[in-house]
């Protein structure tokens, strides 16, 4: 089966490709114990088709309903609690928050249909995504999206302690269509949902979520 590569990892892949492939080809010609360059090899190999697994973009066919707030990230939920946000709305939110490995694909999916209110990048440290003050002090973008069912919905990407860049591709003003690619957060991290309070969730804590498929919340 064909795979995918999202276009944020490109010139990554190319970069990986070219020094893998020379690397394998050198130690091929220098002769040296045969152990210790399969060993090589093999672990040229392996870099290599960890960063080819970290940048693919399987194509998800969303479900489109304006009465169901969908995942925008995979991983796993590590968070379900009413919060205050600092930022935007200025009051407590029902916040879940979804944890990413370097394994699961780092796509950010639009959590809903809707108009974009607000999106703001913000540069700051690299605590561990899990770290209680990462949604203040890492490195983030805030992004609120007005759906007609739910009114503002806010979603926070947030660097973690080995991502170095986040791409956030909302524009203020925009339209913008559920479960369609909003960015890309590149090597560990973690992405917050605002909701209202008294949301219903459909998610549990330690729940693995599937960025453009799983139900995060319904309103009936």
């Amino acid at each position: 089966m064909f795979i995918q590569f999202h276009k944020e990892g490109a010139k990554i892949i190319l970069g990986a490709t070219i020094t893998a492939t020379a690397i394998i080809f050198l130690v091929d010609s220098l002769g040296m114990n045969n152990w210790l360059r399969i060993a090589i090899q093999l672990f040229t190999l392996f870099m290599l088709i960890m960063i080819l697994q970290f940048f693919r973009n399987p194509k998800r066919i969303t479900q489109i309903n304006d009465n169901h707030i969908i995942a925008p990230v995979d991983g796993k939920v590590v968070v379900i609690e009413e919060v205050f946000e600092p930022e935007y709305f200025k009051d407590k939110r029902l916040m879940v928050s979804i944890f990413m490995s370097p394994i699961n694909v780092h796509v950010t999916r639009y959590a809903v249909n809707g108009l974009v209110k607000f999106s703001k990048y913000h540069p700051g440290k690299y605590l561990v995504a899990w770290h209680p003050k990462a949604s203040e002090e890492n490195e983030r973008t805030t992004v609120v999206v007005e759906n007609r069912v739910f009114g503002e919905i806010l979603y926070r990407q947030i660097a973690g302690a080995l991502a170095r860049r986040i791409v956030n591709y909302a524009k203020e003003g925009t339209q913008v269509v559920q479960g369609t690619d909003a960015g890309f957060i590149k090597f560990g991290s973690r992405v917050d949902l605002y909701l209202p309070l008294g949301t219903e969730v459909n998610v549990k804590l330690n729940q693995k979520a599937v960025g453009g498929k799983t139900i995060i919340a319904t309103k009936k």
